[in-house]
């Protein structure tokens, strides 16, 4: 097998490591467990893919972000390393191939969401797989005192207790003494290796400026900041905006967030990767795993949701190692703004237990049944049958997620979404040859309005069936027919 350092030459053209790596990787091929924090844009994943291609096997890397999994898979496909990765929303056959792969075939990096390992499929397809080390990336999401805590983590350990003998690397930009400790705890090293590299950027510039108006100190940043930029915006409305605000302006600006299709953020992405967009408006949903080390400026038009997020996200600037800068434009509103957002994130315990109390009700569950069940869920329906606000049910029912009283999937996000693929006399034709669905198409233009034709509506089938007296299944049927 070929060493590290011509490892990272055949393959990133690099001749030498960044500060760690190589030590890193050295304690890694030692079969030692190891965490390693490294700064964001501090080369973190170098740190498991090296060693990995030095020997023979699978490695198996763990990662909550579906964006960045997907990023890294083709990233690594393009390098000419076969990579797969598998997570919620695959059929059981994508799920099937991937897994026969890793056995059978050549895959060299096999990427998991958390909540794929403790599934009887993967469970059996492991233990025939040769593997030669455990990736845990964000590993501060096991430990409860981390900021992004993720119950699934904690099924990591049941992984490792399959293979018994399998060297374990966990990497996290940011973690505590105490999520530190943790992190070792629950993943059950003995020995660990501990690397630490100082957060500290020399090459970056932080600003903080409480100023009135917004749009005219970013319109002023920009110009004086000619090189690629992200600008970062809470609401997806406000990405869109604010990138207008720019382009009328003179400015080559766009604006990305995770409403647009997978075809339009693809495109966007590209078009500033390869600087044919200067500044890209964006909210949070951007960033993650993208490889530009030439972004010279970070704004914050918004206040982030944590210090952790904020340090991520202005992580993303300079990591050519040039100077750039990170600056974040605020009011009195913004701070405001954030501590009742923070409020609203933690809710009491009596408004958790009543909602707790209400999923029973809802789906009629006696105590001590039901254990593993799964439901569909209407967050709509749910709200309005117990007069609850939909983002105080949102906020408890993610608390009780992190407690481990019950699991949400990855669909609870994403609600069915419309929008109309012919023009208004088209869709009128349509209706008068086709009079089975008419009812259901004025229900949708008395309900979503003109707004079909300009972008995607989410919609309630729960409430386009009221509207019409029928079941909810009837409508699923007849808008899967449309389409």
């Amino acid at each position: 097998m070929h060493t590290a350092h011509q490892i990272l030459k055949q393959y990133w053209g690099y001749s030498a490591f960044r500060p760690l790596q190589a030590q890193i990787i050295e304690a890694v091929l030692a079969h030692k467990d190891v965490l390693a924090l490294l700064p964001t844009g501090g080369g973190k994943s170098l740190c498991f893919q090296v060693p990995a291609l030095c020997q023979a096997g699978v490695c198996i890397v763990v990662t909550p972000l579906i964006a960045l999994m997907k990023d890294q898979v083709a990233h690594l496909q393009k390098m000419g390393v076969a990579a797969k990765a598998i997570f919620s929303g695959m059929t059981l056959q994508e799920m099937d191939i991937a897994l026969d792969s890793c056995i059978y075939g050549k895959v060299k990096f096999l990427y998991v969401s958390p909540e794929r390992l403790h599934t009887e499929l993967f469970q059996a397809r492991v233990q025939k797989m040769n593997v030669c080390l455990l990736a845990v990336d964000e590993a501060h999401c096991i430990s409860q005192w981390g900021y992004d805590f993720r119950p699934a983590y904690l099924k990591i350990q049941e992984l490792r207790s399959l293979l018994p003998s399998l060297p374990t690397i966990a990497l996290t930009a940011t973690a505590t003494k105490a999520v530190q400790v943790d992190i070792q705890e629950k993943l059950g090293f003995t020995n660990a290796i501990v690397f630490q590299q100082s957060f500290a950027r020399k090459n970056l510039a932080y600003r903080a400026s409480n100023i009135e108006d917004k749009a005219k100190s970013l319109l002023a940043l920009c110009k004086q900041h000619p090189g690629t930029a992200i600008v970062y915006a809470n609401t997806r409305k406000k990405t869109k905006i604010i990138a207008h605000m720019l382009k009328q302006q003179g400015l080559c600006a766009d604006f990305y967030h995770a409403g647009l299709s997978t075809q339009e953020r693809a495109t966007k992405q590209d078009a500033w990767v390869h600087n044919k967009t200067n500044s890209i408006v964006a909210t949070n949903a951007f960033g993650m795993g993208i490889h530009k080390p030439d972004v010279r400026l970070v704004v914050h038009y918004d206040l982030p949701a944590s210090i952790e997020a904020y340090y991520q996200e202005v992580g993303r600037a300079g990591r050519d190692e040039k100077p750039a800068t990170a600056i974040v434009l605020y009011d009195q509103h913004d701070i405001d703004l954030l501590r009742e957002n923070i409020a609203t994130q933690h809710p009491a315990s009596h408004q958790l237990k009543k909602v707790y109390q209400h999923l029973a009700n809802y789906y009629q569950v006696a105590i001590g049944s039901h254990q593993l069940a799964t439901y569909d869920f209407d967050l709509e329906d749910f709200s309005n049958t117990y007069q609850l606000a939909p983002t105080d049910v949102y906020q408890a029912l993610k608390k009780l997620e992190e407690q481990g009283l019950i699991q949400l999937s990855h669909s609870f996000f994403v609600p069915s979404q419309v929008c109309m693929a012919m023009p208004r006399q088209a869709v009128y034709r349509f209706q008068i040859m086709h009079a089975a669905y008419d009812a259901l198409i004025k229900a949708l233009l008395r309900i979503y309005g003109g707004a079909l034709w300009t972008d995607f509506c989410k919609i309630s089938e729960q409430t386009l069936a009221t509207f019409l007296c029928c079941t909810h299944q009837e409508v699923a049927a007849q808008l899967q027919a449309l389409h």
